[in-house]
């Protein structure tokens, strides 16, 4: 199968065929994608199985292994949630928030493949972190993403949110799942990505009532907590910590969504 047939065939599922195609290409030929064309290449072994997969709804980030977030490349895998351009609002937020001052200490909840701990890590160099996560598997991932982005800086443990911890954190990340049981998604995302990390009850607020009675006592002074919203939802999800004595700001997106809540 060439690059070209490739782009037909995938044109039929999905509005990014030709991207889809290239990175595809790319990662058959071990190449980056920029250098297919340099190298004048249009097919590689193993290209047409790898195309096959995404005909079938595979993510494209599920079959390469990889995932490009801020800064670093990560390897992403079914058990852990594919990180979104949205959530690097967060880092933008907490970028904005220390200046030129730096986080000492990075704690990350509901950290999956440790996107945002390990983006932040990369980001401030001299500090340290901690990323939470309920599952065991998606834990496996993140420590190997660790090893190689932030070695000795960023540690991985099991847990139920702050639960437990009691350690105050300079800055605080988290991406809780805030979607809506019922909900109607993205072509593959209900089919391939953790339930576990996308959906939060009737109202999608869920784990947002858990997070407002557990963040607050662990926010160093100075620092900030930055929670990723989905669209529409900060009006709710702030209120939910209103009674935390807690400035409440937001961030929004690229898009112009509010993004981002918040709190220092």
């Amino acid at each position: 199968m060439t690059l070209t047939e490739a782009v037909a065939a995938l044109a039929v599922v999905t509005e990014t065929a030709r991207l889809d195609a290239e990175v595809l290409l790319a990662h058959a030929a071990g190449v980056e994608r920029d250098q297919l064309v340099s190298r004048g290449l249009s097919d590689a072994p193993g290209f047409a199985a790898l195309v096959v997969r995404r005909l079938k709804g595979e993510p494209v980030a599920y079959i390469t292994g990889t995932r490009g977030f801020w800064t670093i490349d990560l390897d992403v895998t079914p058990d852990v949630l594919i990180p979104r351009p949205d959530s690097e609002t967060l880092i933008d937020a907490a970028v904005a928030h220390f200046g030129k001052r730096a986080p000492a200490r990075v704690l990350d909840l509901g950290t999956g493949s440790g996107a945002l701990l390990l983006a932040a890590l990369d980001q401030w160099p001299g500090a340290t972190g901690l990323g939470i996560d309920a599952s065991e598997a998606a834990l496996v991932v993140a420590r190997r993403n660790g090893g190689c982005i932030a070695p000795g800086r960023a540690s991985f443990g099991i847990g139920d949110w702050a639960e437990g911890i009691d350690e105050p954190f300079d800055l605080i990340l988290c991406n809780p799942p805030y979607i809506e049981d019922a909900a109607v998604l993205g072509p593959g995302v209900r089919e391939w990505e953790p339930h576990s990390a996308l959906f939060a009850g009737d109202d999608g607020l869920d784990c947002y009532r858990i997070l407002a009675g557990q963040i607050p006592r662990v926010i160093a002074l100075g620092g900030v907590a930055c929670i990723e919203l989905g669209a529409g939802q900060a009006a709710a999800v702030a209120a939910l910590f209103a009674d935390s004595g807690l400035t409440i700001g937001t961030r929004r997106d690229l898009g112009g969504h509010e993004r981002c809540l918040m709190l220092t």
